[in-house]
């Protein structure tokens, strides 16, 4: 397993992962990748034998995004980053990628004294293994709102960090 930036050549596989997960994200085109790419913070995956695996997209304060969940964070915190997606391949569910992903992660949050890592997830419908899995990393509920014209409600979720 090898954490790396993401590049063009592996947009195909993004795009696919997202696909496959896209009942827990919101849909993404090419189109759309390349210009969350291109604002994006922090952009890496994790490669399994020649394959990515997994991948989390994450995007500074600032960015030009039109995510509801986005702005609301840009609305309420001055400095922050904000988790995108984070997706794993259903055949590599439960091998720690997104673990290994938001470790490091934090690590560069840390390294440029970001205060806060932001994220949200399903909580109608609920996704109970994403709230286990941001619980362990400190995140808390800071509010709840609905999107997709009222079908989904999300947790918007905060982990502030201990920075020096």
């Amino acid at each position: 397993m090898t954490i790396r930036d993401a590049i063009d050549a592996d947009f195909e596989q993004i795009l696919y992962l997202n696909e496959e997960s896209v009942r827990f994200l919101s849909p993404l085109s090419e189109d759309r990748l390349r210009r969350l790419h291109a604002q994006a913070t922090w952009h890496r995956v994790v490669e399994i034998d020649g394959r990515v695996g997994a991948f989390l997209l994450a995007l500074p304060e600032g960015a030009v995004y039109d995510s509801v969940n986005y702005r609301w964070f840009a609305a309420h915190y001055e400095r922050f980053l904000y988790v995108d997606r984070v997706v794993v391949a259903a055949s590599r569910q439960g091998l720690g990628f997104g673990r290994a992903l938001y470790q490091d992660l934090f690590t560069l949050a840390g390294a440029a004294s970001i205060p806060r890592v932001t994220a949200e997830f399903d909580v109608e419908p609920p996704n109970e293994a994403s709230r286990l899995f941001h619980a362990s990393f400190g995140f808390v509920e800071v509010a709840r709102q609905s999107t997709g014209d009222g079908k989904k409600r999300v947790s918007l979720q905060v982990a502030e960090l201990s920075i020096r």
